[in-house]
C-alpha cells in the first residue's frame, strides 16, 4: 500500500490513495499506520477516494469528485478535519488527481462539501459555518474550566484558561473530562489564552487541543475555527480575522463580509513510501 506523509502546522497525517474504493481500511490497520513506534506515525489517516466510490461520500458526488475519508489515530471515524482537508487538497493537486481553479477545489467530507483555495504555500478552506450553541465545562485533574460548545461539523468545547494559569502548565496527557450527555460522540477540547495584539488581525489567541481519538495534537484546524468563532462572538463582532497560535504554528480564521468562514494555513507533504504490512 502506497502512502504519503503530510502535515498542517504539525498536525500530521498518513495519506492513502484509494481512488476506486478498493482498500479495506480497518480500525486496526489505521491504528498500526499511526503508531509512532511500530508504524509510520500520525495523528490520523486521510483516505483519498472518489466520492462516488464511497458509501459515505456518494451523497456529495454531484458537488465534489473527491471524498476525504478521515480516521483518527485510534481508528475511529471523524466527520471533519480542518488541517486534514488542506493537506488532502495539497495531495490531490501535487499528485495530479485534481486541479484547483480560481474558484477553488471542492472537497467532500462527512460534514459536507468545503472549498479549498491554493495561495502558494498556504491553503485557505471555506469551511462549514461554526455554530456556538451551549455553555459547558471541561475538567483537567482537579481544575474545572467553563467553556462553550461549538459545532464545526464535528464537536468542540472551547475553554478559556483562567486564574493566571499558564497554557503550557495544563496536563493533557489524558483526556479532559466533559459532559457526555451534551457530547454523546465525544468532543475535541480547546484551551485558550489571549495573545499579544498583531497588526492586521482583530483578535490573537493561543490554544492547545486534546482531540478525541488522537490525544493532544500540535494543531487542530476545526478547533482553530471554533476558537475563532468564540473569539469574535466574545468581542461582539460579526466579521473579522483571528490569528490562532498552536504549538505547531499559526492558523488564520476569517469571517468575511459575505458570511463565509475561512481557515488558512500551510499544508506540507514531506515523504512518499510504501507500507509492507
Amino acid at each position: 500500500m502506497k502512502f504519503t506523509k503530510g502535515h498542517g502546522t504539525g498536525n500530521d497525517f498518513v495519506i492513502v490513495p484509494d481512488p476506486d474504493g478498493a482498500l479495506r481500511l480497518t480500525p486496526e490497520r489505521v491504528a498500526r499506520l499511526c503508531d509512532r513506534r511500530f508504524g509510520i506515525g500520525a495523528d490520523g489517516v486521510l483516505r483519498v477516494v472518489r466520492a462516488a466510490k464511497d458509501a459515505d461520500g456518494a451523497a456529495f458526488a454531484a458537488d465534489a469528485e473527491w471524498f476525504m475519508d478521515y480516521r483518527n489515530s485510534d481508528g475511529t471515524i471523524a466527520e471533519m478535519c480542518g488541517n486534514g482537508v488542506r493537506v488532502f487538497t495539497r495531495y490531490l493537486v501535487s499528485s495530479g488527481l485534481a486541479t484547483a481553479g480560481p474558484e477553488g477545489l471542492p472537497v467532500a467530507t462527512r460534514a459536507g462539501v468545503v472549498v479549498a483555495v491554493l495561495e502558494g504555500d498556504e491553503i485557505r478552506v471555506r469551511m462549514r459555518d461554526p455554530r456556538v450553541y451551549a455553555a459547558s465545562t471541561a475538567t483537567v485533574g482537579p481544575l474545572t474550566f467553563p467553556g462553550v460548545a461549538v459545532d464545526c461539523g464535528n464537536p468542540h468545547l472551547v475553554c478559556g484558561v483562567h486564574d493566571g494559569l499558564e497554557l503550557p502548565s495544563l496536563d493533557l496527557t489524558t483526556a479532559p473530562g466533559f459532559d457526555p450527555a451534551l457530547f454523546t460522540q465525544g468532543v475535541n477540547v480547546e484551551f485558550t489564552v489571549p495573545a499579544e495584539p498583531l497588526d492586521g488581525v482583530d483578535r490573537h489567541v493561543a490554544m492547545r487541543v486534546y482531540e478525541r481519538g488522537s490525544g493532544e495534537t500540535l494543531s487542530c484546524g476545526s478547533g482553530a475555527l471554533a476558537v475563532g468563532a468564540v473569539a469574535l462572538r466574545d468581542a461582539g463582532r460579526t466579521t473579522g480575522v483571528v490569528a490562532v497560535d498552536v504549538p505547531g504554528g499559526r492558523l488564520m480564521v476569517t469571517h468575511d463580509e459575505d458570511g463565509h468562514w475561512w481557515l488558512g494555513g500551510p499544508a506540507v507533504l514531506v515523504a512518499n513510501g510504501e507500507v509492507l504490512d
